[in-house]
């Protein structure tokens, strides 16, 4: 990855807001702009940025890691007394008594007041780059584009071994757990020195597909269950998803008309979206299709989001969103109902945005026939 592109573009918006330093303190902007993806649990990494230098305020353990991945100069806290400073505070302070001037970038939504007070007491004025960084962030390069890919391949191969393995009898941890087993397999055969994150949700039962985020349980597949099965891979910190709505045996009239409703509006989504329209507009392809058939007070959120290095980034495909898409941004579209009684239905793709239109990178079945397993 070109870090080294992302920190000049980061400082020529410096430069165009007059700052003489930013602070970075989100742990994924961190990752972009350094390549240093650490395991914070307590202990806070500090990322300052100014026109000549970069330094990285971190804890001790995570001096080896960072010396590997970066450039940046290394301030270093630590937990055994009698090896240097133990307070990160001190050391945010010497960085930042450095910094002539009186503006400072920071990220409004990240930055904890302490931190943005103790740099006020300075004299300096903050000046929120946050959305700076959602932007520069939302537009993928080619070598991102090409991860995420990989990433797309690896979940969609998940989901297929998960819902492959499904029946009656076994436990939603139990059906995760065949998905998970090919994605360890497969990275470790396929990608050298790797890292993987992923995440993995499987809701089955009526009640529990009402609820659109909740961890996998102990629970047993039934016959006649709906399961929406959810998948994320970050393959060296990119990532897809992929989501299937499917059924042990044979669904209800009902539970197909809403899978149905879903599916169509999910496919009309996919079919709009490209460059030049605008994130509302897709959200309201969805619900166009969705409100049609009736169903409009079974939406509960919005038909898709960003993805990459986060989870769920920004662009957000929803109502109130004016943004103008463009190439180089990857969704997540996934519109989905939720019926008391009945059931939670939803599928999501990961699609990248070309000069073509949108590239759909998670492939496998939709159909209500795929989706029933006998």
């Amino acid at each position: 990855m070109d870090r080294a592109k992302r920190v000049d573009n980061l400082r020529q918006i410096m430069k165009e807001k007059n700052l003489d330093a930013a602070v970075i303190f989100n742990f994924e902007n961190q990752f972009y702009f350094s390549g240093l993806k650490a395991i914070t649990y307590s202990r806070p990494i500090i990322m300052v940025v100014e026109q000549k230098k970069e330094s990285l305020i971190i804890p001790s353990l995570e001096e080896k890691h960072a010396g590997e991945k970066t450039d940046a100069a290394l301030h270093i806290y630590h937990e055994v007394e009698g090896r240097g400073s133990t307070d990160y505070h001190a050391l945010f302070d010497e960085v930042m008594d450095g910094i002539e001037g009186d503006k400072v970038g920071i990220e409004f939504g990240a930055l904890p007041a302490e931190l943005a007070s103790s740099i006020q007491e300075k004299g300096h004025d903050l000046i929120d780059i946050q959305g700076d960084i959602v932007r520069m962030r939302s537009i993928k390069s080619d070598e991102e584009i090409e991860m995420i890919k990989e990433s797309g391949k690896l979940v969609a191969g998940a989901l297929k071994h998960t819902l492959e393995q499904s029946e009656a009898g076994k436990s939603e941890l139990e059906i995760d757990y065949h998905g998970n087993q090919y994605l360890f397999e497969e990275i470790s055969k396929n990608n050298t020195d790797s890292t993987l994150d992923y995440f993995v949700m499987s809701p089955s039962g009526i009640e529990r597909t009402n609820m659109p985020h909740v961890f996998s349980n102990t629970r047993k597949l039934e016959t006649g269950d709906v399961i929406i099965h959810s998948r994320q891979v970050g393959l060296n910190g990119y990532r897809a998803e992929c989501e299937r709505t499917y059924f042990i045996g044979e669904p209800t009239e009902e539970q197909k008309k809403a899978f149905n409703v879903m599916l169509e509006a999910h496919l009309a989504a996919l079919d709009f979206i490209k460059a030049g329209v605008t994130a509302k507009a897709v959200n309201q392809a969805a619900l166009d299709v969705i409100k049609e058939a009736g169903y409009d007070a079974y939406v509960s959120h919005r038909t898709g989001h960003g993805i990459g290095i986060g989870q769920h980034e920004e662009p957000s495909l929803r109502f109130d969103n004016d943004l103008v898409l463009e190439t180089g941004m990857v969704f997540c579209v996934e519109p989905g109902i939720y019926i008391p009684g009945v059931g939670g239905f939803r599928h999501s793709d990961t699609v990248v945005l070309t000069e073509e239109g949108a590239e759909i990178i998670t492939e496998y079945p939709r159909d209500l026939e795929s989706m029933i397993i006998k």
